[in-house]
């Protein structure tokens, strides 16, 4: 059985560990692409979430590599990313394709049928030697995130514009040959101090901006058209509101971020009292929480037609209105172009600049 999944941000990094650690054979599909996007496009319906498309298309490239079998998570909740593996499954199979669709359902629901999967994966292994392979990838995986968090506070700062980029390829490449924890943590340590090697200016005094939205779309590069990168290196401090940890941890802690789920939804509750599916309620949360620490303004990116994410921009109006941050809401599909895009962000940041110089004249 060769195992085949998604691309979603760092998440091929993550998975190419445990696979390994499990030795599962496996093939990562290409590098999410045009084609990729026309090949979800031409199978998946017209009006489907746009992460669906994109992922169908990131399978039948895998598949056409040669694997027999796909890894998919569940999920629950009003978001329909809960229905994707069956709609994948379903897609999939009409379009020509024999394999063997595993299913990892959250395990707060079912830990039989959870425990039950993962040895699917791993015939060879224990399910002791799993939950050691799982306990030492997930270190693995939050220093990943450590060196990305990084990377998007300093990288406005570097002096030599690409540096902070070169260095985070550096820094994941130290990070990808650790195996115990021990080298985890070692590397971890020498992969922050990598990123520290891309000379800095820390005189200048950079806006502030958090992003906010649905995970896919915040996660995957090739899908925002890698704002954070165009951002940073426009000299904008960035902070995200979820990494690939905090999606994926059952403690909802969210280690790498820093503010637990119970923390996002009580700053929440005054313009969104209730749980409605994917990071509805957190997105409002987290501008909230952004506005409170004093960032300059906020983005939220979000894919057509996003149920929870749209429910969440019928209220950041009111956020801004109140506590006065300015929010830029990007919708992206397959119709998205860059140069819109980087349009809009452009007029945003000059939005921002304007607003911080008419409130440093007024106290002046």
């Amino acid at each position: 059985m060769k195992l085949t999944f998604p691309h979603m941000g760092t998440l091929d990094m993550v998975l190419s560990d445990l696979f390994s650690r499990l030795e599962t054979d496996f093939i990562i599909p290409p590098k999410t692409s045009v084609k990729t996007v026309n090949l979800g496009t031409k199978h998946a319906p017209e009006f489907a979430c746009f992460p669906l498309k994109v992922t169908i298309g990131n399978l039948i490239e895998g598949l056409e590599a040669g694997a027999d079998a796909v890894v998919m998570v569940g999920g629950i909740g009003p978001c329909r990313f809960g229905f994707y593996a069956e709609v994948q499954n379903k897609i999939l199979r009409d379009a020509g394709y024999d394999f063997e669709m595993i299913v990892l359902e959250p395990p707060t629901t079912d830990i039989k049928d959870f425990m039950k999967k993962c040895k699917k994966i791993a015939p060879k292994k224990t399910l002791w030697q799993i939950f050691q392979a799982v306990r030492v990838g997930w270190k693995k995986a939050v220093a990943i995130d450590e060196v990305e968090k990084k990377v998007l506070k300093t990288r406005c700062f570097e002096k030599n514009f690409g540096d902070t980029t070169a260095m985070h390829k550096k820094a994941l490449a130290v990070l990808g040959k650790a195996i115990t924890p021990r080298e985890i943590q070692m590397a971890r340590d020498k992969a922050l101090s990598v990123i520290d090697g891309a000379k800095k200016d820390f005189e200048n005094n950079p806006l502030k901006i958090g992003i906010v939205g649905e995970f896919y779309v915040l996660l995957e590069p090739c899908i925002n058209f890698d704002i954070e990168r165009y951002l940073g290196q426009k000299g904008i401090y960035l902070e995200r509101s979820v990494y690939l940890t905090d999606w994926i941890s059952f403690s909802k802690k969210n280690p790498v971020m820093g503010l637990s789920n119970d923390e996002v939804a009580k700053a929440a509750k005054p313009y969104l009292s209730h749980f409605v599916g994917g990071e509805g309620q957190a997105t409002v949360g987290h501008v909230v929480k952004f506005a409170e620490e004093g960032f300059d303004g906020v983005i939220q990116l979000l894919p057509f037609t996003c149920m929870p994410e749209i429910i969440a921009k019928s209220v950041l109006p009111k956020i801004h209105r109140e506590l006065d941050i300015p929010v830029l809401t990007l919708v992206i599909d397959e119709q998205t172009g860059r140069a819109g895009i980087i349009t809009r962000l452009e007029a945003f940041i000059d939005l921002l600049w304007s607003k911080r110089k008419k409130k440093l004249s007024i106290v002046g």
